[in-house]
């Protein structure tokens, strides 16, 4: 009998929770590249967004690469030459840059 109740409340315990209901969160975040976006006279921009990528940066960008990136919001040409560099240290930013588009591309899609 008490076998039979601990199967039982397994079973019970078991199909709590643990669906396949599909949740999605927005990350937020305020640093130097949120502040840029803010300011930054795109269409597409708005506290949400600038929010989300700021988050995306934090994730895969230092401190140091992100005041870097602030530039190009600035001057979107720096990117260009940046990235067309042959220096290997723009070659490490830009590899770490290009992995900061990516993820802010998943994470704030729609916004």
């Amino acid at each position: 009998m008490r076998a039979l109740s601990c199967v039982l409340a397994l079973s019970v315990v078991a199909g709590c929770g643990g669906g396949q209901r599909e949740t999605t969160s927005v990350r937020y975040a305020v640093g130097p590249i949120s502040n840029a976006c803010n300011a930054s006279e795109r269409r597409a921009s708005n506290p949400s967004l600038c929010g989300c990528i700021q988050a995306a940066a934090n994730v895969e960008l230092s401190s140091s690469d992100q005041s870097r990136a602030v530039a190009f919001y600035r001057d979107p040409h720096s990117a260009q030459e940046v990235r067309q560099s042959d220096r290997k240290r723009d070659e490490d930013f830009w590899k770490r840059y290009s992995a900061y588009v990516d993820r802010s591309e998943r994470m704030c899609k729609g916004l």
